[in-house]
Protein backbone atom coordinates (compact mmCIF):
# COMPACT_ATOMS: atom_id res chain seq x y z
CA UNK A 1 0.00 0.00 0.00
CA UNK A 2 1.55 3.43 -0.93
CA UNK A 3 1.58 6.08 1.80
CA UNK A 4 1.00 9.69 0.82
CA UNK A 5 3.85 12.32 3.16
CA UNK A 6 1.47 15.33 3.26
CA UNK A 7 4.28 18.15 4.17
CA UNK A 8 3.09 21.07 6.40
CA UNK A 9 3.05 24.48 4.68
CA UNK A 10 5.65 26.63 5.70
CA UNK A 11 4.65 29.90 8.11
CA UNK A 12 5.00 33.20 6.65
CA UNK A 13 7.88 35.57 7.76
CA UNK A 14 6.48 36.92 10.82
CA UNK A 15 7.78 39.95 12.82
CA UNK A 16 11.39 39.93 13.09
CA UNK A 17 12.94 40.87 16.67
CA UNK A 18 14.32 44.03 15.84
CA UNK A 19 10.48 45.43 14.98
CA UNK A 20 9.07 43.64 17.72
CA UNK A 21 11.41 45.40 20.21
CA UNK A 22 10.74 48.93 18.06
CA UNK A 23 6.98 48.51 19.22
CA UNK A 24 7.91 48.53 22.67
CA UNK A 25 10.57 51.34 22.47
CA UNK A 26 7.25 53.18 20.92
CA UNK A 27 5.01 52.11 23.58
CA UNK A 28 7.56 53.23 26.42
CA UNK A 29 7.81 56.70 24.58
CA UNK A 30 3.72 57.35 24.20
CA UNK A 31 3.61 57.19 28.15
CA UNK A 32 6.26 59.47 28.77
CA UNK A 33 4.16 62.98 27.25
CA UNK A 34 1.39 61.24 29.97
CA UNK A 35 3.87 61.05 32.49
CA UNK A 36 5.53 64.98 32.23
CA UNK A 37 2.10 66.21 31.46
CA UNK A 38 0.69 64.76 34.64
CA UNK A 39 3.79 65.81 36.70
CA UNK A 40 3.52 69.54 35.31
CA UNK A 41 -0.40 68.97 37.00
CA UNK A 42 0.78 67.53 40.67
CA UNK A 43 0.87 70.39 43.22
CA UNK A 44 4.41 71.77 44.34
CA UNK A 45 6.62 69.64 46.64
CA UNK A 46 4.03 66.62 46.29
CA UNK A 47 7.00 64.31 45.50
CA UNK A 48 9.33 65.58 48.77
CA UNK A 49 6.40 65.51 50.72
CA UNK A 50 5.68 61.57 50.49
CA UNK A 51 4.59 60.84 46.71
CA UNK A 52 7.18 58.84 46.15
CA UNK A 53 4.79 56.48 43.97
CA UNK A 54 5.02 58.87 41.15
CA UNK A 55 8.97 58.14 40.88
CA UNK A 56 9.38 54.57 41.83
CA UNK A 57 6.23 52.58 41.68
CA UNK A 58 4.73 54.01 38.39
CA UNK A 59 7.46 53.50 36.20
CA UNK A 60 8.46 49.94 38.03
CA UNK A 61 4.81 49.16 37.11
CA UNK A 62 5.01 50.40 33.59
CA UNK A 63 8.55 48.16 33.10
CA UNK A 64 6.22 44.88 34.53
CA UNK A 65 3.40 46.05 31.77
CA UNK A 66 6.24 46.23 28.81
CA UNK A 67 7.86 43.07 30.11
CA UNK A 68 4.23 41.50 30.09
CA UNK A 69 3.76 42.82 26.46
CA UNK A 70 6.89 41.20 25.11
CA UNK A 71 5.17 37.41 25.56
CA UNK A 72 2.06 38.81 23.89
CA UNK A 73 2.46 36.63 20.95
CA UNK A 74 2.19 32.99 22.60
CA UNK A 75 -0.64 34.68 25.19
CA UNK A 76 -2.54 37.06 23.87
CA UNK A 77 -5.24 37.98 25.90
CA UNK A 78 -3.80 37.86 29.51
CA UNK A 79 -0.61 39.52 28.59
CA UNK A 80 -3.13 42.50 27.13
CA UNK A 81 -5.44 42.30 30.32
CA UNK A 82 -2.14 42.63 32.40
CA UNK A 83 -0.98 45.51 30.56
CA UNK A 84 -4.28 47.74 30.29
CA UNK A 85 -5.09 47.29 33.91
CA UNK A 86 -1.36 48.03 35.03
CA UNK A 87 -2.49 51.76 33.31
CA UNK A 88 -5.51 52.09 36.00
CA UNK A 89 -1.97 52.15 38.62
CA UNK A 90 0.61 53.43 36.51
CA UNK A 91 0.46 56.72 34.09
CA UNK A 92 3.52 55.95 32.47
CA UNK A 93 2.00 52.59 31.44
CA UNK A 94 -0.58 54.48 29.35
CA UNK A 95 1.65 53.79 26.05
CA UNK A 96 2.11 50.07 27.37
CA UNK A 97 -2.21 50.05 27.57
CA UNK A 98 -2.35 51.33 24.03
CA UNK A 99 -0.02 48.79 22.48
CA UNK A 100 -2.02 45.97 23.92
CA UNK A 101 -5.08 46.92 22.77
CA UNK A 102 -4.14 47.49 19.53
CA UNK A 103 -2.37 44.47 19.66
CA UNK A 104 -5.07 42.18 20.86
CA UNK A 105 -7.83 43.92 18.23
CA UNK A 106 -4.99 42.73 15.25
CA UNK A 107 -5.97 38.92 15.82
CA UNK A 108 -9.96 40.03 15.13
CA UNK A 109 -11.28 38.72 17.61
CA UNK A 110 -14.36 40.53 18.68
CA UNK A 111 -15.11 39.03 22.80
CA UNK A 112 -10.97 39.68 23.16
CA UNK A 113 -10.85 42.84 22.32
CA UNK A 114 -14.55 43.72 24.18
CA UNK A 115 -13.00 42.84 27.07
CA UNK A 116 -9.54 44.50 26.90
CA UNK A 117 -11.77 47.61 25.34
CA UNK A 118 -13.33 47.81 28.99
CA UNK A 119 -10.61 46.96 31.16
CA UNK A 120 -8.79 50.19 29.31
CA UNK A 121 -11.78 52.16 29.65
CA UNK A 122 -11.95 51.64 33.38
CA UNK A 123 -8.33 51.61 34.27
CA UNK A 124 -8.53 55.33 32.65
CA UNK A 125 -11.07 56.19 35.03
CA UNK A 126 -9.67 54.61 38.21
CA UNK A 127 -5.93 56.39 36.76
CA UNK A 128 -7.67 60.07 36.75
CA UNK A 129 -7.93 59.76 41.11
CA UNK A 130 -4.54 58.75 41.49
CA UNK A 131 -2.81 61.54 41.39
CA UNK A 132 -3.34 65.28 43.01
CA UNK A 133 -3.89 68.22 40.46
CA UNK A 134 -3.51 71.41 40.61
CA UNK A 135 -7.09 73.68 39.54
CA UNK A 136 -10.49 71.54 38.93
CA UNK A 137 -10.23 68.38 37.57
CA UNK A 138 -12.05 67.44 34.38
CA UNK A 139 -15.25 66.10 33.78
CA UNK A 140 -15.55 62.77 34.42
CA UNK A 141 -17.40 62.50 31.10
CA UNK A 142 -15.13 64.34 29.18
CA UNK A 143 -12.20 61.70 30.38
CA UNK A 144 -14.95 58.90 29.46
CA UNK A 145 -15.17 60.48 25.83
CA UNK A 146 -11.23 60.80 25.96
CA UNK A 147 -10.63 57.63 26.92
CA UNK A 148 -13.25 55.97 24.39
CA UNK A 149 -11.88 58.26 21.33
CA UNK A 150 -8.00 56.54 22.18
CA UNK A 151 -9.55 53.32 22.47
CA UNK A 152 -11.18 53.62 19.39
CA UNK A 153 -8.05 54.79 17.46
CA UNK A 154 -5.88 51.75 18.88
CA UNK A 155 -9.15 49.32 17.88
CA UNK A 156 -8.94 51.00 14.36
CA UNK A 157 -5.32 50.44 13.75
CA UNK A 158 -5.32 46.55 15.38
CA UNK A 159 -7.72 45.71 12.98
CA UNK A 160 -6.01 47.77 9.62
CA UNK A 161 -3.28 45.93 11.01
CA UNK A 162 -5.11 42.34 11.57
CA UNK A 163 -6.36 42.37 8.04
CA UNK A 164 -3.03 43.27 6.55
CA UNK A 165 -1.62 40.43 8.05
CA UNK A 166 -4.66 38.24 6.82
CA UNK A 167 -4.03 39.84 3.45
CA UNK A 168 -0.21 38.97 3.53
CA UNK A 169 -1.12 35.38 5.03
CA UNK A 170 -3.27 34.68 2.20
CA UNK A 171 -0.94 35.50 -0.63
CA UNK A 172 1.92 33.68 1.53
CA UNK A 173 -0.55 30.44 1.24
CA UNK A 174 -1.25 31.19 -2.48
CA UNK A 175 2.34 30.91 -3.31
CA UNK A 176 2.94 28.11 -1.80
CA UNK A 177 -0.25 26.46 -3.02
CA UNK A 178 1.32 27.65 -6.53
CA UNK A 179 5.03 26.48 -5.88
CA UNK A 180 3.16 22.88 -5.15
CA UNK A 181 1.13 22.71 -7.87
CA UNK A 182 3.77 23.65 -10.25
CA UNK A 183 6.12 21.33 -8.55
CA UNK A 184 3.30 18.00 -8.62
CA UNK A 185 2.99 19.48 -12.75
CA UNK A 186 6.97 19.36 -13.14
CA UNK A 187 6.40 15.53 -11.28
CA UNK A 188 3.65 14.53 -13.94
CA UNK A 189 5.46 16.09 -16.63
CA UNK A 190 8.60 13.78 -15.81
CA UNK A 191 6.40 10.50 -15.26
CA UNK A 192 4.88 11.10 -18.61
CA UNK A 193 8.50 11.70 -20.29
CA UNK A 194 9.74 8.41 -18.47
CA UNK A 195 6.61 7.00 -19.79
CA UNK A 196 6.57 8.05 -23.44
CA UNK A 197 10.78 6.92 -23.55
CA UNK A 198 9.05 3.08 -22.31
CA UNK A 199 6.63 3.23 -24.89
CA UNK A 200 9.09 3.72 -27.44
CA UNK A 201 11.67 1.41 -26.31
CA UNK A 202 9.35 -0.80 -26.40
CA UNK A 203 7.88 -0.30 -29.60
CA UNK A 204 11.26 -0.14 -31.55
CA UNK A 205 13.47 -2.63 -29.43
CA UNK A 206 10.88 -5.00 -28.14
CA UNK A 207 9.98 -6.59 -32.21
CA UNK A 208 13.75 -7.01 -32.60
CA UNK A 209 15.21 -8.19 -29.92
CA UNK A 210 12.07 -11.28 -30.05
CA UNK A 211 13.50 -12.27 -33.33
CA UNK A 212 17.08 -12.40 -32.07
CA UNK A 213 16.25 -14.57 -28.96
CA UNK A 214 13.66 -16.27 -31.11
CA UNK A 215 16.53 -17.43 -33.83
CA UNK A 216 18.97 -18.03 -30.43
CA UNK A 217 16.72 -20.64 -29.38
CA UNK A 218 16.63 -22.31 -32.31
CA UNK A 219 19.98 -23.16 -32.67
CA UNK A 220 20.26 -23.98 -28.85
CA UNK A 221 17.54 -26.68 -29.58
CA UNK A 222 18.06 -27.50 -33.16
CA UNK A 223 20.88 -30.13 -33.78
CA UNK A 224 19.58 -31.04 -37.15
CA UNK A 225 20.45 -28.00 -39.10
CA UNK A 226 22.40 -27.90 -42.01
CA UNK A 227 25.23 -25.60 -42.31
CA UNK A 228 23.74 -23.29 -44.58
CA UNK A 229 20.53 -22.97 -42.22
CA UNK A 230 23.03 -22.06 -39.09
CA UNK A 231 24.64 -19.59 -41.10
CA UNK A 232 21.24 -18.07 -42.30
CA UNK A 233 20.19 -17.89 -38.43
CA UNK A 234 23.52 -16.63 -37.25
CA UNK A 235 22.93 -13.65 -40.14
CA UNK A 236 19.96 -13.13 -38.93
CA UNK A 237 20.54 -12.51 -35.51
CA UNK A 238 23.05 -9.93 -36.48
CA UNK A 239 21.13 -7.83 -38.84
CA UNK A 240 18.36 -7.69 -35.97
CA UNK A 241 21.11 -6.63 -33.63
CA UNK A 242 22.36 -3.92 -35.74
CA UNK A 243 18.53 -2.79 -37.28
CA UNK A 244 18.26 -2.53 -33.12
CA UNK A 245 21.13 -0.50 -32.60
CA UNK A 246 20.18 1.88 -35.75
CA UNK A 247 16.55 2.12 -33.87
CA UNK A 248 17.69 2.51 -30.86
CA UNK A 249 20.38 5.41 -31.69
CA UNK A 250 17.25 7.33 -34.05
CA UNK A 251 15.11 6.83 -30.72
CA UNK A 252 17.67 8.64 -28.07
CA UNK A 253 18.59 11.08 -30.68
CA UNK A 254 14.96 12.37 -31.16
CA UNK A 255 14.70 12.16 -27.23
CA UNK A 256 17.94 13.97 -26.53
CA UNK A 257 15.69 16.95 -28.99
CA UNK A 258 18.91 17.22 -30.80
CA UNK A 259 18.25 19.61 -33.29
CA UNK A 260 20.58 18.76 -36.13
CA UNK A 261 18.97 15.10 -35.93
CA UNK A 262 15.87 15.16 -37.85
CA UNK A 263 13.08 12.71 -36.24
CA UNK A 264 13.24 9.14 -38.52
CA UNK A 265 10.09 8.51 -40.40
CA UNK A 266 7.84 6.72 -38.52
CA UNK A 267 5.99 3.08 -39.61
CA UNK A 268 2.61 3.59 -41.62
CA UNK A 269 0.19 0.51 -42.45
CA UNK A 270 1.95 -0.21 -45.34
CA UNK A 271 4.63 -1.68 -43.67
CA UNK A 272 2.79 -4.42 -42.15
CA UNK A 273 3.61 -6.82 -45.37
CA UNK A 274 7.66 -5.78 -44.47
CA UNK A 275 6.29 -6.71 -40.91
CA UNK A 276 5.12 -9.96 -41.67
CA UNK A 277 7.93 -10.74 -44.05
CA UNK A 278 10.37 -10.56 -41.11
CA UNK A 279 8.17 -12.94 -39.12
CA UNK A 280 8.83 -15.68 -42.00
CA UNK A 281 12.37 -15.11 -41.68
CA UNK A 282 11.90 -15.53 -38.03
CA UNK A 283 10.56 -19.23 -38.34
CA UNK A 284 6.62 -17.95 -37.51
CA UNK A 285 3.83 -18.93 -39.83
CA UNK A 286 1.98 -15.76 -40.35
CA UNK A 287 -0.61 -14.67 -42.76
CA UNK A 288 -2.12 -11.43 -43.27
CA UNK A 289 -4.89 -10.27 -44.91
CA UNK A 290 -5.85 -6.69 -45.78
CA UNK A 291 -8.96 -5.28 -47.16
CA UNK A 292 -8.40 -1.52 -46.62
CA UNK A 293 -10.59 0.85 -48.87
CA UNK A 294 -8.63 3.83 -49.20
CA UNK A 295 -5.32 4.98 -47.24
CA UNK A 296 -6.18 5.56 -43.50
CA UNK A 297 -4.29 9.09 -41.59
CA UNK A 298 -1.12 8.88 -40.58
CA UNK A 299 -1.99 8.96 -36.98
CA UNK A 300 -4.11 5.86 -37.91
CA UNK A 301 -2.32 3.70 -39.69
CA UNK A 302 0.54 4.30 -37.26
CA UNK A 303 -1.03 2.66 -34.44
CA UNK A 304 -2.05 0.08 -36.49
CA UNK A 305 0.82 -1.18 -37.61
CA UNK A 306 1.91 -0.91 -33.61
CA UNK A 307 -1.08 -3.36 -33.04
CA UNK A 308 0.13 -5.66 -35.10
CA UNK A 309 3.73 -5.37 -33.93
CA UNK A 310 2.72 -5.98 -30.56
CA UNK A 311 0.77 -9.37 -31.48
CA UNK A 312 3.67 -10.49 -33.63
CA UNK A 313 5.98 -10.02 -30.44
CA UNK A 314 3.93 -11.54 -28.02
CA UNK A 315 3.24 -14.65 -30.59
CA UNK A 316 7.05 -15.18 -30.87
CA UNK A 317 7.74 -14.82 -26.98
CA UNK A 318 4.83 -16.55 -25.52
CA UNK A 319 3.60 -19.29 -28.29
CA UNK A 320 6.31 -20.02 -30.30
CA UNK A 321 5.55 -22.09 -33.29
CA UNK A 322 2.10 -21.20 -33.28
CA UNK A 323 -0.17 -20.24 -36.50
CA UNK A 324 -0.12 -16.30 -35.99
CA UNK A 325 -3.18 -14.27 -38.66
CA UNK A 326 -3.44 -10.90 -39.53
CA UNK A 327 -6.44 -8.78 -40.86
CA UNK A 328 -6.85 -5.51 -41.52
CA UNK A 329 -10.31 -3.93 -42.80
CA UNK A 330 -11.86 -1.06 -42.52
CA UNK A 331 -13.13 1.90 -44.61
CA UNK A 332 -13.57 5.38 -43.88
CA UNK A 333 -16.63 6.50 -41.67
CA UNK A 334 -16.15 2.73 -41.03
CA UNK A 335 -13.35 2.62 -38.28
CA UNK A 336 -10.45 -0.09 -38.95
CA UNK A 337 -10.31 -3.06 -37.63
CA UNK A 338 -6.99 -4.91 -36.33
CA UNK A 339 -6.91 -8.44 -35.33
CA UNK A 340 -3.90 -10.74 -34.76
CA UNK A 341 -5.00 -14.33 -34.09
CA UNK A 342 -2.35 -16.94 -32.51
CA UNK A 343 -2.94 -20.68 -32.47
CA UNK A 344 -2.48 -22.66 -29.43
CA UNK A 345 1.40 -23.00 -29.23
CA UNK A 346 2.93 -26.55 -28.53
CA UNK A 347 4.82 -27.84 -25.87
CA UNK A 348 7.34 -25.45 -25.01
CA UNK A 349 10.70 -26.11 -25.28
CA UNK A 350 13.42 -24.48 -22.83
CA UNK A 351 13.54 -21.27 -21.14
CA UNK A 352 10.54 -18.63 -22.12
CA UNK A 353 11.69 -15.33 -23.58
CA UNK A 354 11.37 -12.27 -21.24
CA UNK A 355 8.29 -10.23 -20.77
CA UNK A 356 8.38 -6.79 -19.71
CA UNK A 357 4.31 -6.91 -18.80
CA UNK A 358 3.95 -3.27 -20.25
CA UNK A 359 3.71 -3.75 -24.38
CA UNK A 360 0.23 -4.21 -23.61
CA UNK A 361 -0.23 -1.61 -21.59
CA UNK A 362 1.07 0.75 -23.43
CA UNK A 363 -0.80 0.09 -26.55
CA UNK A 364 -4.01 -0.12 -24.65
CA UNK A 365 -2.76 4.07 -23.82
CA UNK A 366 -1.98 4.26 -27.74
CA UNK A 367 -4.89 2.96 -28.95
CA UNK A 368 -7.15 4.91 -26.31
CA UNK A 369 -5.62 8.17 -27.15
CA UNK A 370 -6.20 7.78 -30.57
CA UNK A 371 -10.11 7.50 -29.87
CA UNK A 372 -10.16 3.35 -30.37
CA UNK A 373 -10.64 0.29 -27.87
CA UNK A 374 -8.47 -2.33 -27.69
CA UNK A 375 -9.50 -5.79 -26.58
CA UNK A 376 -7.16 -8.83 -25.94
CA UNK A 377 -8.23 -12.09 -24.62
CA UNK A 378 -7.50 -15.75 -24.57
CA UNK A 379 -9.70 -17.72 -27.28
CA UNK A 380 -11.42 -21.24 -26.73
CA UNK A 381 -9.10 -23.17 -28.15
CA UNK A 382 -6.22 -22.06 -26.32
CA UNK A 383 -4.91 -19.15 -28.47
CA UNK A 384 -4.76 -15.80 -27.85
CA UNK A 385 -6.73 -12.68 -29.62
CA UNK A 386 -5.89 -9.27 -29.93
CA UNK A 387 -8.36 -6.95 -31.24
CA UNK A 388 -8.33 -3.02 -32.10
CA UNK A 389 -10.89 -0.65 -33.93
CA UNK A 390 -10.00 2.85 -34.53
CA UNK A 391 -12.22 5.47 -35.68
CA UNK A 392 -11.82 6.48 -39.28
CA UNK A 393 -13.31 9.88 -40.02
CA UNK A 394 -15.12 9.52 -43.37
CA UNK A 395 -14.78 12.98 -46.02
CA UNK A 396 -17.31 14.89 -44.14
CA UNK A 397 -15.73 14.53 -40.72
CA UNK A 398 -18.51 11.65 -39.60
CA UNK A 399 -16.62 9.41 -37.44
CA UNK A 400 -17.28 5.24 -36.96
Amino acid sequence: MATTITRAAPAPPGHGARRHAWRLLAAAALGVPFWFLTAMQMPYGYVREGGYWFVTGDPLVALVALAALARRRRHPLPTALVAVAASAVSVLATGAAFLALTSIAAHRRPVWTGSVMATYLLAAQGAMGLYPVRGEPPSPWLALLLSALSAGIAVAVGLAIGSRRAEVRSLWERAVSAEREQSARAAHARSQERTRIAREMHDVLGHRISRVALHAGVLDHRGDLTPEENRMLVRSILDSSHQALEELRDVLGVLRSEPERPEPPQPSMELIPDLVAEAHAAGLDVTYTGSVRHDPPDPIGRTCYRVAQEGLSNAAKHAAGSRVRITVEGAPGDGLRVTVRNSPAPAPRGTALPSSGYGLLGLTERVTLAGGELHHRPTSDGGHLLTARLPWPDHRGKRA
